[in-house]
């Protein structure tokens, strides 16, 4: 089936997988280390990876969990941990609770923990993690974008950015994480592209099929993308474990994903974690450039540079900025007339035919390693 074909096909009604509750078990059984003396942790630990045909491996401290960290598929570290052992590489997911409040994310950004799982809420998000962890296909890159003060160009790039990766033959997706933006697909195109929304996944559970996964989204620009509705009719919003099932589908459908994450904390905490990079937009003000760096605290762990939305009359250097919070500057977005108006219309996409948009985009995707 061509993107063509893709594009104008109706949406299908999704067919998910057995959730953790079900028999659905993997080829390949990951080997999975937990790290951890909470006896709730631990339980949960054995429920979910057993659901997720893995194999467990417990270890009540980090003195009894050296001899098998390095060797583990996965390393699974509870939130009653507070170091890891010297030279070893950072856990996987780190569990807690939702009683641990905000106290979790500051845990796992100090010792670098790629996920975080809140049990029980992400028990099957965890279980669909683990079983992918036993193949030896990863999936594709989930890539951030984020502004680090409104009005960077978050949206805009993130359009741009698909686009290029598509025109350069990538499978891409592109989504919408901002419920409060008024609608990704608004900027995106004009036209009534039939294709599901983030709504439509509100009841989801469990593994969605990949195939009926790609055929159920609209298609624009040569890229696949998923938005919230650009209505002001009230919606229904997917949980924690809906949104996760989204993301593991994405990832086994698409080579790239790009992730318009918006600016609000729960953005942040349910979407940036996903990410394997992150593009950090500021404008070239002293304002811009010190809200980038508090945003940038929040983020977790990983990969991250800088695009900076500058003019001839800024009066902040860009490589000034990204030297003072410490990322590489991925690129400088060009002036461009009638942008503001192209997304109120609908006509980004016209606007990143151009040129200089597209060296832009290009460099940026090369620079921040999303082009393999």
């Amino acid at each position: 089936m061509t993107k063509r074909d893709r594009r104008h096909r109706q949406p299908t009604n999704l067919q998910v997988q057995p959730d953790m509750d079900g028999a659905w078990v993997p080829q390949d059984a990951a080997g999975i280390l937990l790290v951890s003396a909470d006896p709730y942790l631990q339980e949960e630990a054995k429920r979910i990876v057993a659901a997720a045909g893995g194999s467990l491996t417990t270890a009540t401290d980090v003195t009894e969990a050296v001899h098998g960290w390095d060797s583990a598929d996965v390393v699974l570290v509870g939130s009653d941990v507070r170091e890891l052992p010297p030279r070893r590489r950072s856990p996987t997911v780190m569990l807690g609770r939702a009683s641990d409040g905000d106290g979790l994310w500051e845990l796992a950004a100090a010792l670098g923990a790629e996920r975080v799982a809140v049990l029980p809420e992400a028990a099957a998000w965890l279980a669909e993690h683990l079983s992918m962890s036993g193949s030896p296909d990863p999936g594709g890159t989930v890539m951030g974008i984020i502004g680090g003060s409104g009005g960077a160009g978050a949206t805009t790039t993130s359009i741009w950015l698909a686009q290029a990766a598509a025109d350069h033959g990538v499978s891409t997706m592109l989504i919408d994480g901002d419920p409060w933006g008024g609608g990704l697909e608004l900027a995106v195109t004009a036209e009534d592209i039939p294709g599901l929304k983030w709504p439509d996944f509100s009841e989801t559970r469990g593994s969605i099929d990949s195939g009926q996964f790609r055929d159920s989204l609209p298609f624009a620009g040569g890229f696949a993308y998923l938005s919230w509705p650009g209505t002001r009719d009230a919606i229904h919003s997917p949980d924690a474990r809906a949104v996760a099932a989204v993301m593991d589908a994405a990832r086994r459908s698409f080579e790239l994903i790009l992730v318009d994450i918006g600016r609000s904390g729960e953005g942040v905490r349910n979407l940036a974690w996903d990410c394997d990079k992150m593009v950090l937009l500021a404008k070239a003000q002293l304002k811009s450039a010190v809200a980038a760096g508090r945003i940038l605290s929040e983020l977790p762990p990983m990969d991250a540079g800088l695009v900076v939305r500058g003019s001839s009359a800024s009066s902040v250097d860009a490589a000034l900025i990204a030297e003072s919070l410490g990322l590489p500057l991925l690129g400088v977005i060009p002036e461009m007339r009638g942008v503001a108006a192209g997304t109120e219309l609908g006509r980004i996409l016209e606007l990143g035919q151009r040129r200089p948009i597209n060296r832009f985009a290009m460099s940026v995707l090369e620079l921040n390693g999303a082009l393999q």
